[in-house]
């Protein structure tokens, strides 16, 4: 749609609202970089507006498809028709979710790495002018994906270049390609993604040809918000079944001046020195 940069952008609204309509009752967002990443790392909004009549979960996918990985029934699969394939499934899975909106901005992933200025930026600027999202889900500035930074800087270059009344409530850096236990316990944005887990199971197997490609993310992801819920806390019975882990962005966008990669290095530093303190007093040095 003309809206965004890439002529091969899809805008899908389940229950047929029209579009600045449907982008106006938004209230949580996820904004990924490829197809599944929001079912993994923004299933707390999704589990939060489902079926609900006040509360629509939105998604954004930031890249085409095209580079996935592939074999069994897919091995023989071009590009084109990869890109088409896990379109298919994110707009399955959008219908699956009750999402109030589902928008693929199509941008090939070499255009994240080798342009100048980063092509997602301007995308977001245009979407989020028609919307205003309390809670705001992306990939977390520790995650090793090169493709999840160059959406994260994007995100924040979007934000910050709203006035700040219009800037949401909460920005959370979620987990994908690393988890967030290790961050120090007060400082985790704990998600209780307990809720519906025959929906959260479906949502994560709708991307079939990123499991038979070769990667178990349905199992991986499930694994994880299980272990993130028994390992949270060491001397309580487990308050949920599943916990997602988020680090809070929402600083940044509050105050301009914070560098990102500061921000961030900070809860290593502070991660480090609880390594240390606790370590010195066990062995009482």
């Amino acid at each position: 749609m003309s809206l965004f940069s890439q002529p091969g952008a899809d805008l899908y609204i389940p229950d047929g609202v029209p579009f600045a309509a449907a982008a106006a009752r938004t209230t949580h967002l996820g904004i990924g970089a490829h197809q599944d990443d929001l079912e993994f790392m923004a299933y707390h909004g999704i589990l939060e507006c489902f079926g609900h009549p006040e509360k629509f979960f939105s998604g954004v996918t930031c890249t085409d498809g095209r580079g996935s990985a592939r074999q069994g029934p897919f091995a023989h699969c071009s590009d084109a028709e990869m890109r088409d394939i896990r379109r298919e499934e994110q707009r399955a899975a959008a219908k699956l979710g009750d999402y109030g909106l589902m928008i693929q901005l199509d941008v090939p992933t070499a255009d994240l790495k080798s342009a100048s200025d980063n092509p997602l930026t301007p995308d977001l600027q245009a979407l989020l002018a028609l919307m205003r999202p309390a809670v705001i889900y992306t990939h977390n500035p520790a995650d090793k994906h090169e493709t999840h930074l160059h959406v994260l800087a994007a995100v924040i270059d979007a934000l910050r270049a709203l006035p700040t009344d219009r800037r949401p409530q909460r920005l959370l850096g979620c987990e994908v390609w690393r988890g967030l236990d290790w961050m120090n316990d007060s400082e985790k944005v704990a998600l209780d993604v307990s809720g519906r887990p025959e929906l959260a199971a479906a949502l994560n197997q709708t991307f079939a040809s990123q499991i038979a490609g070769g990667k178990h993310y349905d199992l991986a992801t499930e694994g994880r918000r299980r272990a993130n819920a028994t390992y949270f806390t060491a001397h309580q019975v487990d308050q949920a079944t599943h916990l997602s882990l988020a680090m809070d962005l929402t600083p940044l966008i509050q105050d301009d001046r914070l560098d990102v990669t500061e921000y961030t290095l900070g809860f290593i530093d502070r991660f480090r020195a609880d390594v240390e303190n606790n370590l010195q007093r066990a062995l009482r040095r």
